[in-house]
């Protein structure tokens, strides 16, 4: 099938279910989206008793997606540049050294406790799994995907100072999560020395030279929005600061995800104020939340899809909900911990760390980093591949549906009346 018939496919399914969601379910976009997705996935399964053809088609179908391309290095840097534009910054400034502590401390702690616990939890159910690819499941499962999160602060009114938390260690978490992710499967792989001092080298090399990268390439952006005045060209200039950017920073092996939100929020604050007319604000605007709602549906969609390829057995399913458990305990101790000790010099209100803790959705780009470990290294087939990719559909999956349906009432419950937002 040509790369054009797979985006119109994928297209074509995203429209249907976003009209059957908004008509029929009225769920929140990417939750009623993926539960659609699922429940057709279902149905082929169930129709292919009378169709045989039928799910060997929709599986040959599936199986032509690169979800790992398609997220990894297409999707996520617009998504997290649509994002990116809309923080502010000066509110995001007040909170700096907590949401940093939070996206890179709680990263290195939480791949820590999952990685551990995934060890005991598999060995106990009979699987002989390596503790490094372990720890790489705890890499790739620890960042909160910004493109699940930030959709969901869209509808929960929550005070700015939770929001401006939730936002910021969203969109950061994500490229360090990516950074510790391709440390450890070097390391696991046996292509990088697992020496601590080499993956924090590579660390500070990628996530540091990332943000350096970004700020340069969002002053430039800056300076060209600032010589002219016509939003049709300011449109495709934001639209070539991703592309470029998000390109440029994976062939210098820095960090893309942190490079694009960076120039995102250069050209979202100092772009924005004194660079644009308000006619190109409102355009710019418009264009890039009708990017992030397509991009959204699109991904979305593709997670659901991506149970018709994925293998599952019992001690599979049966590592995979006891991941969950793994996840949230580690998630609780990666934001307890680092507001415990930021508590001093920082006031966290008591919702904060349930908020946080329930609150930090999994998504695609979990999906794209376990798709993503190799089948074998050096003609050493990697057994743990099966185990890591259904713990992290699994994990994901919960998070969306479960978490995603109850965060918000949650929220409701834990807030006092006169800290929410007003409906707007």
């Amino acid at each position: 099938m040509r790369t054009f018939d797979l985006v119109a496919a994928l297209l074509v399914l995203s429209a249907g279910f976003s009209y059957l969601n908004h008509r029929l379910l009225k769920l929140p976009t990417s939750i009623g989206l993926m539960a659609l997705t699922l429940l057709a996935a279902a149905g082929v399964v169930v129709a292919g008793q009378f169709v045989p053809a039928l799910p060997a088609a929709a599986k040959a179908f599936v199986a032509q997606i690169n979800f790992n391309e398609a997220v990894l290095h297409g999707i996520l840097g617009f998504m997290l540049f649509a994002g990116a534009l809309h923080v502010d910054l000066r509110a995001l400034s007040r909170w700096t050294v907590p949401v940093l502590v939070l996206a890179t401390a709680g990263v290195v702690i939480s791949t820590a406790v999952v990685g551990g616990l995934t060890w005991l939890v598999l060995h106990a159910l009979g699987i002989d799994a390596r503790f490094a690819y372990c720890l790489l499941f705890g890499a790739l499962i620890s960042p909160t995907d910004p493109i699940a999160v930030l959709g969901l602060l869209k509808d929960l009114h929550a005070p700015e100072a939770l929001e401006v938390k939730i936002a910021g260690e969203s969109l950061f978490n994500d490229g360090v999560g990516v950074v510790v992710f391709l440390a450890v499967l070097g390391v696991a792989t046996g292509g990088e020395d697992a020496s601590l001092v080499t993956v924090a080298g590579h660390f500070l090399r990628e996530a540091g030279g990332g943000a350096v990268f970004g700020l340069a390439v969002g002053y430039v952006a800056y300076r060209l929005f600032k010589s002219v005045d016509n939003y049709q060209v300011e449109v495709l200039l934001s639209l070539a600061v991703v592309a470029g950017c998000y390109a440029a920073a994976e062939h210098l092996h820095l960090s893309a995800p942190i490079a694009v939100v960076l120039a995102g929020l250069f050209v979202g604050n100092p772009g924005r104020a004194y660079a644009m007319s308000p006619t190109t604000v409102n355009r710019l605007d418009q264009f890039w939340e009708l990017v992030d709602e397509v991009l959204n549906a699109v991904l979305f969609v593709l997670i659901g899809l991506e149970v018709l390829v994925l293998t599952f057995t019992g001690t599979l399913l049966a590592a995979g909900l006891a991941a969950v458990g793994v996840v949230l305990l580690a998630r609780l101790a990666s934001v307890a911990l680092p507001v415990g000790l930021l508590r001093r010099r920082y006031p966290f209100e008591p919702y904060t760390v349930p908020i946080l803790t329930w609150g930090g959705l999994r998504g695609g780009i979990s999906v794209a980093m376990a798709l993503s470990v190799p089948v074998d290294t050096g003609g050493t087939p990697v057994p743990e591949r099966d185990a890591v990719i259904a713990m992290t559909y699994v994990v994901v999956t919960f998070s969306v549906l479960a978490q995603g349906l109850t965060v918000g009432p949650l929220v409701r419950r834990w807030l006092p009346q006169t800290e929410r937002k007003e409906h707007t």
